[in-house]
């Protein structure tokens, strides 16, 4: 298995990466911002992405996409393939593009929004900390990427302060979280899943009034 930058050569498999995403998304009944082919090359050749291969087959996916001239850079669309479930890829390929993009950034506050308690745990691990929408872009070109998932009515009812998703933020100048980062401390699955619950409760019950 090798997980390597992405470059225009990988552009054939852009097709397999959008419909791979868009099928977890509807497995799990959870929204999510559609990508496209297009989309997806134009990472590629920008080499802002990383990909996994097992020979020439797909296994897995990340890119990078930068917000409000640099300051802030989101690592999204991380997906791997049914195929390769199970084997810990992701944690792998958000590691290698965690890496990528603070040498690509180096002074970018890197953010993300998920429902996945997965990419949760990943981000914590990783010395992300859960915060609320107001410490993330204020970029208009990122929430309009939200459009396309089923909650956004959520997102604009509470005039982008929250949604279902979480937010999480990693500051490379927060010198606590760095070294909160670096400790191996325990991941408290229980008050995410938590948080999310309450989340889905509390907005959805609303939605359906």
């Amino acid at each position: 298995m090798d997980i390597v930058i992405a470059t225009k050569k990988h552009n054939k498999y852009a097709a397999i990466i959008c419909d791979t995403i868009a099928e977890s998304a509807k497995v799990r009944g959870t929204g999510i911002a559609k990508r496209t082919p297009e989309y997806i090359m134009t990472k590629l050749e920008n080499q802002n992405a990383v990909i996994a291969l097992d020979g020439d087959k797909f296994a897995g996916f990340c890119y990078i996409e930068a917000w409000d001239h640099g300051k802030f850079v989101a690592n999204s669309g991380l997906i791997v393939h049914p195929d390769y479930r199970s084997l810990g890829l992701a944690k792998k390929i958000k590691k290698v593009i965690f890496d990528y993009s603070k040498k690509k950034f180096p002074d970018a506050k890197m953010f993300g929004i998920t429902t996945g308690l997965a990419v949760l745990k990943i981000n914590y691990e990783l010395g992300y900390k859960p915060v609320t929408f107001s410490e993330l872009t204020t970029d208009d070109a990122f929430w309009k990427g939200c459009q396309t998932c089923k909650n956004y009515d959520i997102l604009t009812r509470t005039e982008r302060k929250m949604c279902l998703c979480t937010g999480m933020l990693y500051d490379p100048n927060d010198k606590k979280v760095k070294e909160e980062s670096e400790q191996n401390h325990p991941y408290n699955k229980r008050v995410l899943q938590r948080l999310k619950n309450i989340k889905e409760t509390v907005f959805l019950k609303n939605k359906n009034k």
